[in-house]
């Protein structure tokens, strides 16, 4: 004997519940480039960490944004990306760079507690090495126009208070 079932059965019906609107902002942003000049991009973000019980470091890559991280430190959400520069000369144009200070110091938001940040680098053919100490750049793009990201190394302690921490530094560029 066959029993025929479902015939008489149907799914609850559900309300969909309407709530206020969600809102989500974005950031605009252009980049105009006048001759002879330096206009920052982006700034250098070290990501999200994690601090351990022994010291460590994380390294910003210059070419590829990448993170890497070495002793007691884990990298957590949010990557991180190099500063990246622009700035407008003449092809075959000779070019000075440097950064303000070897070392720079992070201090956390609302507190005193410190991290300290250095061996910069540029993603420059070769990638090299930036200090205080000028390097020379020739400009090799037809239309004078250069784009350059800066990857440097943070110093993360032992039990590193957890925080935002933030510190600044700058990049001179003098045009030969």
């Amino acid at each position: 004997m066959a029993l025929a079932l479902g015939a008489g059965w149907a799914l609850p019906a559900h309300a969909q519940q309407v709530g206020p609107p969600v809102v989500s902002t974005s950031d605009i942003r252009a980049t105009v480039v006048r001759p002879l000049t330096l206009v920052k991009v982006t700034d250098l973000d070290f990501g999200d960490i994690v601090a351990g019980t022994t010291l460590g470091t994380v390294l910003v890559n210059p070419v590829n944004g990448t993170r890497t991280r070495t002793g007691g430190v884990t990298l957590a959400s949010g990557n991180g990306q190099p500063a990246s520069f622009a700035g407008m000369g003449a092809r075959g144009q000779r070019v000075s760079l440097r950064v303000s200070a070897n070392t720079i110091t992070l201090t956390r938001i609302g507190g005193t507690q410190t991290m300290t940040m250095n061996n910069f680098t540029i993603n420059s053919s070769p990638a090299s090495t930036l200090s205080t100490t000028p390097r020379n750049f020739v400009i090799a793009a037809p239309t004078g126009v250069f784009n350059f990201n800066v990857g440097a190394t943070l110093r993360v302690g032992a039990n590193q208070a957890p925080g935002t921490y933030r510190g600044q530094f700058t990049v001179t560029l003098i045009y030969q």
